[in-house]
C-alpha cells in the first residue's frame, strides 16, 4: 500500500468521523424550549398549562435521544415519564390545589432530570462544537422552567388565597412564576416581584446561585473552547494546512500510526534495494 493512497483513506475515515457526532439535536431541543416559554407567556397560557407536561415530555424524550444510556433505561426512563405526564395533565385541569402542586412537582422534577442529561451529555463530548452551545442553552432554558414549576408549587401546596406568593399582593400565575424564575436566574433583580414567604426566598437565592455558576463556569467555559472548523480557501492561504490538521485530528490513532510507519519505511525498503543492485560481486565476496 502506497504513502499516497494510505494518506488518502485516513483522510476519507477523517471525514467520516468527523460528523458522527452531529446526532445530537440540541437545536431542536432549544427551538422546543423557546416555543414552550413563549407559549406559556402568551395569552394562550391556560392552554399552555394543560399541555406543558406533555412539551416537557417531549423536551426529556429528545434528551434522552442524545444521552449515552443504555436502550433499557431510556425506555424504562420514558415509560415512567409518559405515565407521570398523563397523570400531571390530569392533575392540572382539575381545581385541586393539591392535585396541581403535584403537577408543577413532577414538571421540575422532568425538567431537572432533562438538564442533568444534557450536561453530563455536553461535558462528555470529545470537543466543543454548535451542538455543546446549544445543548448548554438549552440547560439553562429549563432551570429556569425548572424552578418556574418550583415556585408554582410552593403556591399551591402553601394553602395561602390568590396573590400571596409574591410581597405587595402581586399576581401570581404561570406568567409571573416564569418571569419571576428568569430575573432571579439571570440576577437581574428588577424588584417589582419578590418572594413574599421564606421558602420563596430561599428557593430564589439557590436559583441565583444556580444561574451564576452556570454561566461562569459551564457556558463561558464552552464559549472560550469552543472553535469554528476551517473552511476550504480561508484567507491567508493556510486553507490547506488547515484542512490537513483538522483532519488529522478527526483520525484514529491507530490509523495515524500505519500512515507514520509507512512513511518511515517505505525509503529506507527503497535504499536498500538500490544498495543491492548497484553491489558489485568484488563487496559481496567474503
Amino acid at each position: 500500500m502506497t504513502q499516497g493512497s494510505v494518506a488518502g483513506r485516513a483522510a476519507s475515515i477523517g471525514l467520516r468521523a468527523g460528523p458522527s457526532d452531529s446526532g445530537s439535536r440540541y437545536g431542536l431541543l432549544l427551538i422546543l424550549l423557546i416555543v414552550t416559554y413563549l407559549l406559556s407567556a402568551s395569552p394562550l397560557s391556560t392552554l399552555a398549562d394543560g399541555i406543558s407536561a406533555v412539551l416537557f415530555l417531549g423536551v426529556l424524550l429528545l434528551a434522552l435521544r442524545t444521552a449515552r444510556v443504555t436502550r433499557r433505561a431510556a425506555r424504562l426512563v420514558a415509560l415512567v415519564a409518559l405515565a407521570g405526564s398523563v397523570a400531571a395533565t390530569i392533575a392540572v385541569l382539575s381545581t385541586n390545589e393539591d392535585a396541581r402542586g403535584a403537577a408543577d412537582i413532577w414538571r421540575g422534577l422532568v425538567l431537572l432530570v432533562t438538564a442533568v442529561l444534557i450536561v453530563r451529555r455536553v461535558l462528555a463530548r470529545p470537543a466543543v462544537t454548535e451542538q455543546s452551545i446549544y445543548g448548554a442553552l438549552s440547560s439553562y432554558l429549563i432551570i429556569g422552567l425548572m424552578f418556574a414549576a418550583f415556585y408554582a408549587a410552593i403556591f399551591h401546596f402553601g394553602g395561602a388565597p390568590q396573590h400571596d406568593f409574591f410581597a405587595d399582593k402581586q399576581p401570581a400565575n404561570t406568567q409571573t412564576f416564569q418571569y419571576f424564575s428568569f430575573t432571579t436566574l439571570t440576577t437581574l433583580g428588577y424588584g417589582d416581584f419578590t418572594a413574599g414567604g421564606d421558602t420563596g426566598r430561599a428557593l430564589a437565592v439557590l436559583e441565583a446561585l444556580a444561574g451564576q455558576i452556570f454561566l461562569a463556569v459551564l457556558v463561558a467555559g464552552l464559549v472560550a473552547a469552543y472553535r469554528a472548523p476551517a473552511t476550504e480557501g480561508a484567507p491567508g492561504g493556510g486553507s490547506d494546512s488547515s484542512s490537513s490538521s483538522s483532519s488529522s485530528r478527526r483520525l484514529p490513532p491507530s490509523t495515524i500510526r500505519r500512515a507514520a510507519m509507512t512513511r518511515r519505511t517505505k525509503p529506507t525498503a527503497t535504499v536498500r534495494k538500490t544498495v543491492s543492485r548497484h553491489e558489485s560481486p568484488a563487496s559481496r565476496a567474503p
